[in-house]
């Protein structure tokens, strides 16, 4: 390292990695803006190799060097991969990225480095062609990651949670390092004692062969030649005496170093499986409910082969160094404190927790789970081909058990008979895909045919009844001296049969996704959970499916439909409040037949089939009582409006305005009747606000045009009949019934105070107007 502390100029002492401190010159791109890339370049060594265990072999540092200023430049927005704008970006974004690099590689006179960018371009179609966008989120985490890393060297503050994962990845990184590395100096040292033992068991065969000459009778016994014999005799046994004695050290000393490494192993094997393995499982967990998933199992598929090869490793040197001590005849009082058989059993117990916790479930099945209707999953064995498993691949099943079966399972181990149903296609062999290195299997045609249930107690339902797909495989290890059964069960899956039972199924998952403890009885979750808990997992959800999260207003009002707080308003403080699962998804709502989640699941459900847009620009108000609506709009000037969900109506969004009766000349709050997803199929609610000539401003003064425009379907202004058969073509247009199209007071209303409102065929003959 330079006094200064910098890198020095090469980063990498394996000349096969190719890195340049500097641009080509040559490069059309050499006078872009590079900065973070710069900056990274100046990073200490230790912080430049924690950049890269995270850039690794599903992103090479080659490609991060030789696309900097296009990657700086492309790739530092954040998407939102759920709006299908930016996940078209991101796909053309990822299709360039490979092109880019196509073409880098053919301008590179250099060979090795040609064949390299070649490679990484090969990887990247063969590892991505299936989820592309997978490559465009790996670039982005790198990046952020880097930039995390030159901001942490600069002493400017970085987001904690981001800098905790980069020093988790940077220390075991680390900690398997220095694990081969002493796993490499202990086979050193093996075969040095290994080659002390040959010439020790060549110096007893000599002593042996003196012995028999001296017993044998052939010298006088104080003669000359007899004394020479027997000085060489005594000479060669304090040889044995001293290599004995030598070896029986070293064989000593190197199994309590292995005694140490293995109890390092143990260490940083919990930490990979029982917390990273954990964490990424529980996060997969929670993306059910839509929270973001970083995914970041091929990390942690690289953490599991070094430890299952540093394993492998460690048992053949501890075999060597049994059979070296056998090669002593070391007597039977001193072998009881013979560490080695110990040694060997805790290695194998660790590879037995390795192999079988690493067998998981990728990409998880669905959690409703429709009979008769095609899903899938994908297994994958993350030490399969660091063991040579993919040499002979195993054959995955899978079975769907019940709540019961899973404890048994739990409580007893793996039984193949296991089983709650019929699942057509349940039986695949596993693949190994060269170009990542993976041993999976994806199950893309399954189907559930029938599903067995539990005898239900008081008001439990079909769709609060939990089960799991339980993927069951075995194979050997070691030409067969490790048999292995092993088994991974699923996330809880509800079993429905008709479309209408898919939202109570869906709030059972919900409650599990969110609030299941880890390592619990299946599918036990608590009765009860405070109001904040929930409030945060409805605003994941709803995020995730409409493309923008709740305000706190919103959830206010939630809270208050939740608690059922007619009398104290809907902005009264819930958030030490405890919700019961019952109050969630059982108890109709006051003078409703709905639940609380059947009215929350049924305006998410219209929001992100028909409103998304709108929602998502801050257009709709949503989540606002009638009560408020009409003091919003009373303080508003006439022709204002805003659009509500509605109480009353499943499903259902209404639009408020504020309008002035002529008789009184008092201003008047009207709600038309509540459109639901039906009546948005056939006219879209843009185009019905722009059919009503009553609503001017979205509330609080925004023209409609500018706020609705862009949705409108704009129908031209003349119409030309049709040439081939004299008919005029027409489009829907909606019309308040008592209302003049420009009348500014109020027409009859149904009981409710809402205004009905009906769609109209109205044939356009111009010039004369749509609604004459």
């Amino acid at each position: 390292m330079n006094v200064n502390g910098s890198r020095p100029a090469c980063l990498y002492n394996d000349p096969s990695v190719f890195v340049k401190t500097e641009f080509d010159t040559g490069s059309p791109d050499a006078s872009m803006s590079t900065v973070l890339w710069a900056k990274t370049q100046q990073l200490q060594e230790d912080a430049f190799r924690q950049l890269q265990n995270i850039y690794g072999d599903h992103f090479p540092l080659e490609a991060r060097h030789h696309l900097a200023p296009w990657l700086e430049q492309n790739f530092t927005t954040e998407l939102d991969l759920a709006n299908p704008q930016h996940e078209e970006h991101a796909q053309r974004l990822v299709l360039e990225l490979v092109a880019q690099l196509e073409s880098k590689a053919m301008e590179m006179t250099d060979f090795l480095i040609k064949n390299k960018l070649e490679q990484i371009v090969e990887n990247f179609k063969q590892r991505y062609a299936h989820n592309p966008l997978s490559l465009y989120q790996t670039v982005q985490q790198c990046l952020n990651s880097e930039m995390h890393l030159v901001q942490r060297s600069e002493g400017v503050g970085v987001d904690p949670g981001t800098a905790m994962a980069n020093d988790t990845i940077y220390q075991i990184q680390q900690q398997l390092n220095m694990l081969k590395k002493s796993t490499q100096e202990c086979g050193v040292e093996i075969e040095k004692t290994r080659q002390m033992q040959e010439h020790h068991s060549i110096n007893f065969y000599k002593h042996h062969q003196i012995s028999v000459q001296l017993d044998s009778g052939q010298f006088q016994e104080n003669s000359q030649e007899y004394l020479r014999w027997k000085e060489w005799r005594d000479k060669v046994a304090a040889e044995l005496r001293q290599s004995f004695n030598n070896l029986k050290l070293q064989t000593s000393t190197l199994a309590n170093r292995h005694l140490d490494m293995i109890k390092q192993v143990k260490e940083l094997q919990y930490r990979v499986l029982d917390q990273e393995l954990n964490k990424w499982k529980r996060e997969q967990q929670l993306s059910g409910n839509g929270a973001p998933f970083s995914n970041n199992l091929d990390t942690i598929q690289k953490w599991c082969e070094d430890l299952a090869e540093i394993i492998w490793l460690n048992r053949q040197q501890i075999r060597q160094l049994e059979m070296i001590q056998e090669g002593l005849n070391i007597p039977s009082q001193e072998t009881s404190m013979n560490i080695l058989p110990e040694l060997s059993d805790g290695l194998n117990v660790l590879l037995d927790s390795l192999v079988k916790s690493s067998f998981v479930i990728e990409k998880q099945p669905p959690q409703v789970l429709k009979t008769n209707t095609r899903f899938s999953a994908t297994i994958r064995l993350l030490v399969g081909t660091k063991l040579n498993v993919h040499m002979s691949p195993p054959v995955v099943t899978a079975s769907i058990i019940s709540e019961s079966q899973a404890n048994s399972l739990l409580r007893a181990g793996h039984t193949k008979k296991t089983s709650s149903g019929d699942i057509v296609n349940n039986k695949q062999t596993m693949e190994y895909h060269q170009a990542t290195g993976q041993l999976s299997v994806s199950f893309r045609n399954m189907s559930l045919k029938k599903i067995k249930r539990a005898e239900k107690k008081g008001t439990e339902s079909v769709m609060d009844e939990k089960f799991a797909l339980l993927f069951w495989s075995e194979f050997s290890i070691g030409n067969g001296e490790f048999h292995y059964q092993v088994c991974a069960p699923s996330l809880p899956v509800v079993v429905i049969v008709h479309g209408n039972q898919e939202p109570h199924a869906w709030a059972t998952i919900l409650w599990d996704n969110a609030f299941a403890e880890w390592g619990r009885q299946p599918f036990l979750v608590p009765e009860k959970v405070p109001w904040i808990q929930v409030a945060n997992t409805l605003n994941m959800k709803f995020k995730a499916s409409c493309g923008r999260g709740l305000t706190e207003e919103n959830l206010k009002f939630l809270a208050g439909k939740a608690f059922s707080f007619r009398n104290m308003g809907y902005n009264a403080d819930c958030s030490n409040l405890m919700i019961t699962w019952s109050q969630f998804c059982k108890e109709p709502l006051p003078d409703r037949s709905f639940t609380f989640w059947e009215w929350f699941y049924a305006v998410m459900k219209l929001t992100k089939e028909d409103l998304r847009g709108m929602w998502i620009d801050g257009a709709l108000l949503g989540f606002v009582s009638r009560q408020q609506a009409e003091e919003f709009l009373q303080a508003s000037e006439v022709g204002t409006f805003l659009i509500r969900f509605s109480d009353s109506e499943l499903g259902g969004v209404t639009v408020a305005w504020i309008s002035l009766n002529e008789d009184t000349n008092q201003k008047e709050v009207a709600m038309l009747q509540p459109f639901t997803r039906k009546d948005l199929m056939i006219r879209s609610l843009p185009d019905r606000i722009h059919d009503c000539h009553q609503m001017i401003l979205l509330y609080p003064a925004i023209p409609k045009d500018q706020a609705f425009g862009k949705y409108y379907s704009s129908p031209p202004e003349t119409v030309p009949r049709n040439t081939r058969n004299g008919y005029v073509p027409h489009h829907l247009v909606n019309v308040i019934p008592g209302l003049s199209n420009f009348a500014q007071a109020p027409g009859p209303r149904e009981r409710n105070g809402q205004l009905p409102r009906h769609s109209g065929n109205i044939l356009l003959r111009p010039p004369v107007s749509a609604l004459g």
